[in-house]
């Protein structure tokens, strides 16, 4: 017993010990990588700005798809009482939390070549991930809109239609009523795009020159060793988000 007692804390030392190794190895090498991204920021570095400006088009142009149906969708779901209208704000809600890699299976098998919309050529193609990410991000900008326009008093429909206003154009007051909640919608929606991985890996297949963005490079380089490259565009992708967040909360601010 006196000798199995001994070798506990022996154990105990030597486990500690390798922790203690491995944990001092790590920040060591992402102290480097740190540095090494750094250079590669301030550089300007020619591959590092492609898949930036890249992805930032790619997200931008799932945003503005989204824009064009979700936002009159989550207008009629706030403004209209019909049947079933707690079933689908509750399937969009639901949709949010849908896991990307599934998504990105089912685009895979319709918009492949062999897919039935294959004929879209849509697939390995960045216009073809953006309309994956548009779908992706459909259910949080619905969402988001329709609890918006909840918001806004009734009364202020029906005071436009008091004073002759179409149904249009009562749903445009509404609407510029509920501009911060939308613009949250957007900011959102963006936001949700740009940082999303399988989706985009499964249409696109992080082709270099054409689909590669931030979110597959950064998974692709990290498990090649190239820490340096993940952790500059890891950065980039963090200041992005944040600053598009910031912007969107300033011009709410400054228009309110």
């Amino acid at each position: 017993m006196a000798h199995k007692n001994k070798i506990v804390p022996v154990l105990f030392l030597i486990l500690f010990s390798i922790m203690v190794a491995i944990l001092i190895v790590s920040v060591e090498e992402f102290r480097e990588g740190l540095k090494e991204a750094i250079t590669l920021i301030i550089s300007g570095n020619p591959e590092v700005i492609e898949i930036t400006l890249r992805s930032i088009y790619i997200s931008g142009t799932a945003t503005a798809l989204a824009i064009i149906w979700s936002i009159p969708i989550g207008l009629v779901i706030g403004l209209k009482d019909f049947f079933g209208k707690h079933f689908v704000k509750g399937l969009f809600h639901a949709l949010i939390g849908i896991p990307t890699v599934a998504l990105g299976l089912v685009l895979y098998l319709l918009l492949s070549s062999s897919g039935p919309f294959g004929f879209l050529n849509l697939f390995l193609n960045p216009i073809g991930v953006a309309v994956g990410q548009a779908i992706l991000i459909t259910p949080i900008m619905v969402s988001f809109t329709t609890s918006a326009v909840e918001a806004v008093e009734p009364e202020i429909k029906d005071l436009a239609k008091t004073l002759g206003a179409s149904e249009v154009e009562a749903a445009l007051a509404v609407l510029k009523e509920s501009t911060a909640g939308v613009s949250l919608a957007v900011v959102g929606s963006f936001n949700r795009a740009i940082a999303e991985l399988g989706v985009v890996y499964m249409i696109g297949q992080n082709i270099r020159g054409q689909t590669r963005v931030l979110t597959t490079t950064i998974a692709m380089e990290s498990t090649s060793a190239n820490i340096s490259l993940s952790i500059a565009l890891a950065i980039i992708l963090v200041v992005i988000v944040f600053s598009v967040s910031l912007l969107s909360n300033l011009l709410q601010r400054r228009f309110k």
